[in-house]
């Protein structure tokens, strides 16, 4: 089936959008104009030549590093790259926008920043424990990773919208105009020239940022997100990524050491009771260890955060409220599903919980 982008699928949105949500590009350079009290910088290029910026709060632990993580694990000695004492101070890497199209991530970020300035994210909703928690850690707020992919669709939510619509956006389409689809979209990398329209999870070059080669990397991205947790040193980091209409989980991590594995699992279940207290779903399910599947699970980029740094590494995926089958949530349920997952991230951290006894 041939689509036509201007008769179909431009511009549409479904019902009002609140105030407070906000995915744009230029949502993104309002709130980082608006920064008193983090740190913005800047993260490099996009291959489409845009500026990609973070935002850093909390002072960095002042440990001296005399191997990187790959070499102190070769050592035996992991405090030869990075503090292993459960009091020093955590880091915390969190990550809007892998995929430009997923857009549920952009908008937790920009919220959590404007609590962070002002006490308040845009719904004027306090987070006092939260924030209380924030500042026991150094954060690193990347709003969206990948804004070539955010600036190819015109829309701010897709709440309300088809699968179809949502498809059409976020993976686009092949030459002769038939919707790529999940996972077929992943069939040809990168993508640029067997694209009809390139949708939002790639950059201009066509690179899926989550399924770049590691190990030489394609992607400018790819290059500054590692290069950053590696000179952090970030003991967790989450990937925020947008599922259709899943129900909100956390997806289990590949090639990591089974105690990373089996860790990951206990913050899943922590998160989940913490989703049941505020009667929102969340679900924990899958195989949290790696089997005997072939083809394999593939390598992806929350794979290489854990070996570039040793924490814990995530991928949060999110209901994205579409007119479809599957679970049905609020943009007010989205925003604190996301605020949930922080906080638990932090308590989870202080306890220690993420370094092995």
């Amino acid at each position: 089936m041939v689509h036509n982008e201007n008769e179909k699928f431009a511009n549409k949105e479904s019902g009002p959008i609140p105030p407070f949500w906000r995915t744009r590009l230029r949502d993104i350079d309002d709130e980082l104009g608006q920064v008193k009290i983090g740190t913005v910088i800047d993260l490099g290029e996009s291959a489409g030549g845009r500026e990609i910026k973070a935002v850093v709060y909390g002072d960095q632990e002042p440990y001296p590093r005399r191997a990187n993580y790959n070499s102190a694990c070769g050592a035996g000695d992991l405090a030869s790259y990075k503090s292993m004492d459960k009091d020093s101070r955590k880091t915390l890497l969190l990550v809007g926008g892998i995929h430009g199209g997923e857009l549920e991530g952009i908008a937790a970020v920009l919220n959590l920043i404007h609590a962070l300035e002002t006490g308040e994210d845009h719904r004027g909703k306090r987070h006092d424990e939260l924030l209380e928690l924030l500042r026991q850690c150094r954060l690193v707020l990347i709003p969206c990773m990948n804004p070539d992919g955010r600036a190819r669709i015109p829309l701010r939510s897709f709440a309300g919208l088809s699968m179809e619509q949502m498809r059409y956006y976020v993976q686009g389409t092949w030459k002769n105009g038939e919707l790529c689809n999940w996972p077929d979209c992943k069939k040809v990398h990168p993508m640029k020239d067997e694209a009809g329209f390139l949708g939002g999870y790639f950059n201009d070059d066509g690179i899926n940022l989550m399924h770049d080669n590691f190990f030489l990397p394609m992607a400018e991205e790819t290059r500054s997100l590692l290069r950053l947790a590696d000179e952090e040193r970030v003991d967790a980091s989450v990937l925020l990524h947008g599922g259709a209409n899943c129900t909100n989980f956390i997806v289990p991590i590949r090639y990591a050491p089974k105690y990373i594995q089996q860790v990951q699992h206990q913050f899943a279940l922590h998160v989940k009771a913490a989703h049941d207290r505020e009667h929102i779903p969340f679900d924990v399910s899958g195989n949290w260890e790696d089997g005997a599947a072939y083809p394999p699970p593939s390598f992806n980029l929350t794979s290489a955060l854990h070996h570039i740094s040793g924490g814990m590494s995530m991928t949060f995926e999110s209901n994205t409220m579409l007119n479809a089958p599957g679970a049905q949530y609020s943009y007010d349920q989205i925003l604190d599903s996301h605020f949930i997952l922080f906080a638990e991230l932090i308590r989870f951290q202080l306890k220690g919980a993420g370094i092995p006894t």
